[in-house]
Formats: structure tokens, C-alpha cells, sequence
């Protein structure tokens, strides 16, 4: 026994002697391949220079993101998102303590942070109500009423797998909230999973267009005869690529794709950097009707401001043809944005941030009197309670939010998106990916992120002294300054007298009868707010609105 056990190992230990030498000789042949090959190639310095220990710059390069991930950046430095931010979307897609002790980690002192108000009086359990619901597209013969705060914004399937396309729908019907199609068109899968939907128009008109790319009304028709497309939502630009297109390449054209897109299979799909049929302001309300028209429902745009004087023209536009003509819902998305690969320069320096652009949407709608009239949802990096609640002080309707439900998916921020290596297969059609991906675990996570945000930001909403959400205004919130002082963000981003007037002087909401008489007469016997009100008329409403503060005001 002893003497075969002894030759056993002897054995083994030849057998790896061998081979420990056969990988040394196989790593000595690479090097030296790998040295010719470096020492004459003529198009990297680094390796010409350095044969063979040039190639490890790339390979630490590669690596530096993770380690930075895992092991060096501090808690709030990394971007786009930092490990606090990721580890708060984890715990509430888990359903997990989301609790801190000691004390937070958040420098209060950097300028631009967000400090909310407490009273000193909060709302008790009790005297808290639900969020209240919002009726969008009073003018459609459909409109859409949610009281939802957080929805998905859009992924298309194709941008995204189908396993993870399964656990957002499935999630949104669970949680109650809209899951944003993405400009891909309408899959089996967002009608499978009993979610209500947001049917978006991208450029190309994927999936609401004919055989020569043209909007076809006969498909609007028919994605609109599904009940669970609530709106339809004409995509302008977006966060990550204001201003250009894209290219589904041919080999990712499948025969599913192609009929779900209504492309050809085998041809490069090219995605214009605008609608070919929207070059003004006039053409864009055109559309906006056309589309309301044939579907019946409420129809709005997506946008990264950027030339903000276009509001004006836009609004101005709106009043002259009536308020009937205008978007039921304008979503604003900024240079925040970015869950779609784009080149450098737009996604780092293009289009305005959405702490700049969603308070000029508000205070333009305020000043035209169409604030109750036009719905605004905020899109743009808002994943967290703190940056939902700060869009409601602001005066957004709705958030939206695409990488944060990724969050919610598992994604681990590998920066893959772009590459079909996504290792935790939400962004790849690659199957050993995506089989890490189980749907149904997944879109309880997803429902438990939309359910534990909005409870957190109540949270929020009762200890400035209000008892829902949508009560929180500008003066619930303070921004810290470069000198280490705050102010509130109604001081910050004031209302001008002419923007009270204008809020005062239109409908809170919309009766049948008034929506009858206004789709008779335009709107045309209500003076304009583009013109300046009389002194007369302006005093004794602004000396109304002073007089009654809203609930926990600041003392002037």
C-alpha cells in the first residue's frame, strides 16, 4: 500500500514537473515571438520602445477601472455613480437595512449640495397622505392618470437583453409605475409583463414606421390599440448624445428585431440626429397633434435643453394655436444622462445639466401659464430619495430613471454597456451572460427599488413638514455655497411676479367642460401671457399670494 501511494506521487509530481516546465517554455516562446513582433511594429511607441513589457500598460489600463471600483476611490468620489449611491439602490432592490450609524459620510461643504429643511413640526404617520394622482393629456380623448413619482425611463429591447427587458416590465407592474419602451419599438416582451407603457418615437420611427422610414399612421394605430400604451413620447435628444444619431449594425439585425423594428434584416439601420420631418417649432406641435390624433392619447417630447430661448418660442407658439395644441408632458434630460454609448465630447460637454435646465422648464411654463397644462418629468442621474425629492421641490410631475433600475438589475457599473460584455447580462445578448440574469429574482428587486425610494423620500417629505411628496416646493431645500453658507432654492431660482400671475390666473385642473370650450374657441378670449399684465391688475394678485404663505414658509 505504502510503496504504491509513493509511486503515485512520484509520478504526479513528474507529471507537473513537466508540465510547470512546458508552460515556462510556452511563455519563453510568447516572449520571444512577442519581442520581434514589438521591436518592428511601427504604430505604438511604448511597445517599439519597450518589447514585450510595453504590452502590461494596456492590461493595467484595462484594470485600473475595477481596482479603482473595489479597492481606491472613497465612498462619494467615483463617478458616474459613486459606491454610496450603487450601495443604497442595492439594499432597497434587496429589500435590506439601508440604515447608517456613526454618522454620514457626505461632505456638507461642497458647493451645489443639496440640504432639505426640516420643520420643526413633521407630519405625523398618521397625517401623511399618498401621493395624489396627476392626470396627463386632459385634451386627448385617453388621457393617462398615475400618482406614481418614479418610473423607467427608456431602455429599448435590443439596447438592453431580453431577460432584463422581462424583469423591468414584470417589476413596473408590480410597483404601479410606466416602463419607457426606448426608441426600439413595441416587444412581445413590455406587452407580456403588464406594465403601463410609454411607447416612445425615436428618430428613425422604429416600430411606427413604413417601409420608407416615414411615420405610418396604420402602425400608430395599431401599437395605440393596445390598452397598456398609455402615451406616446416623440424623442427628441437625449442625455448621452444630444444633437446625434446611431447605427444598428446588420449583424445585430435579427429576424425578431427586424419585424419588432420594422427594418430589413441584413442592412445597417441608420437613426437620424433629428426627426427628417421636424426642423421647427411649428413642424414639432404638427406632430405632436398628428400623433395625438390618430392614437387618442396623451403625446409629449423628450429634450436636453441646451438653446434655452427656444422655450419661448415654443410656448409662445402653444398660445398662439391654442392650449389644446400644446405636449401633454415635456421630459427634460440633460448632460446627467448617459446610459447609451456616445462619443466624448457629448456625452462629457453637451447639453445642459438638469439642475440648470429643470428649474428654467418649471419657471418658462410658470411664466406662460401653462405649468398645469404641460406636464414636466425629470430625467437625468436622479437614483437616490435625495435626488427624487429635490426634482419635486423643483416642481417636476414625474422621474424617470434608467441606471438606477439598472442598479436595481444588479449592473456593477463595469462600463461594458457599449461592448456586448456586460458580465452581469443585462446590457449583452451574449447567452453566458445573460443566464446570470434571472428575471423573476430580478423584478422583485426592481418593484422593491420603486417602493423603498418613494417611501424614503415621504420620508423626506414629513420631516420638511408636508404630507406628500408632490407638496415639496422650492423653499423646503437649501443649496450650499461656495462659502460654505446655504440659501434656499426658492431665493436660488426666485418666481418673478409675472410667473405668480401667470400660475394664478389658469385652471389648477381641467373640467370636460372647460376642455370643450377651449378645443371651440382655442383659448383665444384669455389674454396672452406674453403680454406684460397692467400694474392695475398685477398688485392686488401678487398682494394675495403674499398674504397666504404655503405651509411652513420661510418668515421674510
Amino acid at each position: 500500500m505504502f510503496d504504491s501511494t509513493q509511486d503515485f506521487l512520484l509520478t504526479s509530481l513528474q507529471l507537473m514537473s513537466a508540465l510547470f516546465i512546458f508552460v515556462i517554455g510556452l511563455v519563453a516562446l510568447w516572449a520571444v515571438y512577442a519581442y520581434l513582433v514589438d521591436s518592428t511594429q511601427k504604430s505604438q511607441a511604448i511597445r517599439r520602445n519597450y518589447p514585450v513589457i510595453g504590452r502590461f500598460r494596456y492590461l493595467f489600463e484595462r484594470l485600473g477601472e475595477f481596482f479603482r471600483q473595489y479597492f481606491f476611490a472613497m465612498d462619494r468620489e467615483e463617478l458616474p455613480f459613486n459606491r454610496a449611491q450603487r450601495n443604497w439602490v442595492y439594499r432597497a432592490a434587496k429589500g435590506i437595512d439601508n440604515t447608517v450609524a456613526f454618522g454620514s459620510t457626505r461632505n456638507l461643504t461642497v458647493p451645489g449640495q443639496v440640504i432639505f429643511v426640516n420643520c420643526p413640526f413633521p407630519t405625523l404617520g398618521e397625517d401623511a397622505v399618498p401621493s395624489e394622482p396627476i392626470t396627463i393629456g386632459p385634451f386627448a380623448r385617453q388621457p393617462y392618470t398615475t400618482a406614481g413619482l418614479f418610473h423607467i425611463s427608456g431602455m429599448s429591447y435590443g439596447a438592453i437583453s431580453k431577460p432584463a427587458l422581462e424583469a423591468l416590465g414584470k417589476g413596473a407592474a408590480q410597483a404601479g409605475c410606466w416602463l419607457n419602451t426606448g426608441e426600439g419599438g413595441l416587444s412581445p416582451y413590455h406587452l407580456e409583463s403588464g406594465a403601463d407603457l410609454v411607447f416612445q418615437i425615436g428618430t428613425a420611427k422604429y416600430g411606427v414606421r413604413d417601409a420608407a422610414g416615414n411615420l405610418s399612421d396604420e402602425r400608430l394605430q395599431a401599437v395605440a390599440a393596445h390598452p397598456q400604451v398609455r402615451m406616446f413620447e416623440i424623442k427628441l435628444s437625449q442625455g448621452a448624445k444630444p444633437g446625434k444619431g446611431g447605427i444598428l449594425p446588420a449583424a445585430k439585425i435579427t429576424p425578431e428585431i427586424a419585424e419588432i423594428r420594422g427594418i430589413p434584416v441584413g442592412v445597417d439601420s441608420i437613426s437620424p440626429n433629428r426627426h427628417p420631418d421636424v426642423g421647427t417649432t411649428a413642424e414639432l406641435l404638427d406632430l405632436i397633434e398628428r400623433v395625438r390624433r390618430v392614437t387618442g392619447k396623451p403625446v409629449g417630447f423628450k429634450v436636453v435643453l441646451g438653446a434655452y430661448g427656444w422655450l419661448d418660442e415654443l410656448l409662445g407658439m402653444v398660445h398662439a394655436r391654442g392650449v389644446a395644441s400644446a405636449p401633454d408632458f415635456i421630459t427634460v434630460d440633460a448632460a446627467d444622462g448617459g446610459t447609451g454609448a456616445a462619443p466624448m465630447p457629448l456625452m462629457d460637454d453637451m447639453g445642459l445639466p438638469l439642475r440648470v435646465s429643470l428649474p428654467m422648464l418649471v419657471d418658462k411654463l410658470n411664466e406662460y401659464g401653462l405649468r398645469e397644462r404641460i406636464r414636466v418629468i425629470a430625467s437625468g442621474k436622479l437614483i437616490t430619495p435625495a435626488d427624487v425629492a429635490w426634482a419635486l421641490c423643483i416642481g417636476a410631475d414625474f422621474i424617470t430613471s434608467a441606471r438606477g433600475f439598472m442598479f436595481a438589475l444588479g449592473c456593477i457599473q463595469a462600463l461594458q454597456c457599449n461592448k456586448n460584455t456586460c458580465p452581469t447580462g443585462i446590457t449583452t445578448h451574449q447567452r453566458k451572460f445573460q443566464r446570470g440574469l434571472h428575471s423573476p429574482t430580478k423584478a422583485v428587486r426592481v418593484a422593491a427599488y420603486v417602493q423603498n425610494l418613494s417611501q424614503e423620500v415621504g420620508i423626506i417629505a414629513h420631516s420638511c413638514g408636508v404630507r406628500s411628496p408632490r407638496e415639496l416646493r422650492r423653499f423646503h431645500a437649501h443649496l450650499v455655497q461656495a462659502d460654505g453658507r446655504t440659501i434656499g432654492l426658492d431665493q436660488f431660482y426666485p418666481e418673478s411676479e409675472r410667473q405668480i400671475v401667470a400660475a394664478l390666473s389658469w385652471p389648477q385642473t381641467w373640467s370636460r367642460d372647460q376642455i370643450e370650450v377651449v378645443h371651440a374657441s382655442e383659448h383665444r378670449s384669455r389674454p396672452s401671457p406674453l403680454e406684460p399684465p397692467r400694474e392695475s391688475s398685477l398688485e392686488p394678485v401678487v398682494a394675495a399670494r403674499k398674504s397666504t404663505p404655503p405651509l411652513h414658509a420661510p418668515t421674510k
